[in-house]
């Protein structure tokens, strides 16, 4: 292979994207560069200035230019960091978040139509031929904490959450089918009815597959959300990845008016729990039960959201 190889690759592979064609609605009306960073701001829940410049690689004069605009559009609020105050944390606000969502969406239809154009045979040797680039230019390195991604569900991960629920829990406790039953109508009744304004699901995404889940539904309480079926995948565990998505639904719940966040596990869910603990969550009540094939100890937590703090 040599330099002229890469180069050639690379110029048709912006082509095939369009990276270079600002003409497009891609990313109208922000440049590829901006774009980026609102899909951080949008996917980081905690991110700051120095974050941003060291994960884009950006000058950081360039970067301060993009944040300025940025706020004068309203779509970003700058404040000291609650770890280190001179630090700025940049966070989004409703109408950044939209046009991040927007940005998004256009993407994921980019990469749809690109998709449909390959034959269903060859899909997974493009995977393959994806993850192999990635590999070996990636020097084999260690997942980090920043290369996961929280999104929102596409086609298929719905499905995807009922299948590595029911096929984790049985590797790891011995659960039978009754999990997996409870948990496809958990995810039928979000499927089929829920208020995108009130409800919602967060995949974690780590190098292009999903690696953890959870969701934020209506209780039957007033002013009450429940937070269900949270999961991390073994390997992708260390990475902070359930904080982050129970980070994602307290911030959700408050941020749309809910009182209280609820939830109900089991006593054998040990990481969890100590999860729920450290953001706040009280244990209320405890009850034996015999479920899904096995003995266990049913456990009521509740966080206050008035009194919980990021």
């Amino acid at each position: 292979m040599t330099v002229q190889d890469i180069r050639s690759f690379n110029r048709f592979y912006t082509n095939v994207i369009g990276a270079l064609d600002y003409g497009r609605h891609l990313y109208a009306p922000y440049t590829l560069t901006e774009s980026r960073v609102l899909y951080e701001l949008a996917h980081s829940p905690r991110t700051d200035a120095v974050d941003l410049r060291t994960e884009l690689s950006l000058d950081s004069g360039y970067l301060s230019r993009i944040l300025n605009k940025f706020e004068q559009d309203g779509l970003v609020e700058r404040a000291p960091s609650e770890q280190d105050p001179r630090r700025r944390r940049i966070t989004l606000t409703a109408r950044g978040r939209d046009a991040a969502d927007l940005l998004d969406e256009r993407a994921r239809e980019t990469v749809r139509a690109l998709l449909a154009s390959v034959a269903p045979d060859d899909r997974q040797r493009l995977a393959e031929a994806m993850r192999t680039v990635r590999t070996i230019l990636g020097d084999d390195r260690v997942p980090r904490r920043e290369d996961v991604v929280l999104r929102e569900p596409g086609p298929g991960d719905l499905g995807w959450i009922v299948q590595r629920n029911a096929a984790r829990y049985a590797a790891e406790f011995g659960w039978n089918t009754d999990y997996e039953g409870l948990v496809a109508r958990i995810v039928a009744d979000f499927a089929e009815d829920h208020d995108p304004h009130l409800e919602r699901v967060w995949i974690a995404e780590l190098d292009g597959r999903p690696v953890g889940c959870v969701m934020c539904v209506r209780d039957d309480a007033p002013g009450t959300a429940r937070l269900r079926l949270l999961l991390v995948e073994p390997d992708a565990r260390g990475l902070r990845i359930g904080d982050r998505l129970v980070e994602a639904v307290i911030g959700f719940a408050r941020g749309v008016g809910y009182r209280e966040l609820v939830l109900w596990t089991n006593d054998v869910l040990a990481a969890a729990r100590r999860i729920y603990q450290r953001h706040g969550f009280v244990l209320v009540s405890e009850k034996p039960h015999r479920s899904f094939g096995v003995d266990l100890l049913g456990q009521d937590w509740r966080l206050d959201l008035h009194g919980a703090s990021d």
